[in-house]
C-alpha cells in the first residue's frame, strides 16, 4: 500500500490530461490517504462539484486515521526539525507521521519538504 500526499490529488484534478499524472500510474496499487489529507482536499473543495469530485477520488481509497500514536510521532518529528532548523507545515509533519506510524511509503510531488523527515519513505 502506498499513501498518498494532497500534491498528488491536486495534479489530478487539475490535470487536462490525466495519464500523465502520478495518481493515474498508481492506479494497480493499493492506495491510501490521510484523514489529514482528507481534510486538505475537502477544505479545497470551495463548491458541491469539487466536494463531490473529491469523494469520488477518495470513496475506494483507506483513510489512515490522525490518532495518538499519530500525534506523538508527530511531535517527534517537529522536535527534530526545529533543532535542526528545517521546520516544514505542520499539515505535512502529521501527513508524514501518519505514514511512519501506519508503516506506509509516501506519495508525493513535495519531495523536497517531505525528504527532510529520515524515517519517511517516499516512492
Amino acid at each position: 500500500m502506498v499513501m498518498l500526499d494532497t500534491s498528488i490529488f491536486i495534479e489530478y484534478l487539475r490535470a487536462s490530461n490525466k495519464t500523465r499524472t502520478a495518481l493515474y500510474k498508481l492506479a494497480d496499487t493499493p492506495l491510501s490517504l490521510s484523514s489529514v489529507t482528507y481534510y486538505e482536499l475537502l477544505m479545497g473543495a470551495t463548491n458541491d462539484l469539487k466536494k463531490r469530485d473529491v469523494y469520488l477520488l477518495t470513496q475506494l481509497l483507506t483513510i489512515l486515521p490522525f490518532n495518538d500514536a499519530v500525534a506523538e510521532k508527530a511531535s517527534e518529528i517537529f522536535h527534530t526539525l526545529k533543532q535542526e532548523n528545517k521546520l516544514i507545515e505542520f499539515r505535512d509533519i502529521f501527513i508524514a507521521a501518519t505514514a511512519i506510524t501506519h508503516k506506509t511509503p509516501l506519495k508525493t510531488l513535495n519531495v523536497k519538504h517531505f525528504k527532510r523527515i529520515k524515517e519517511l519513505i517516499l516512492v
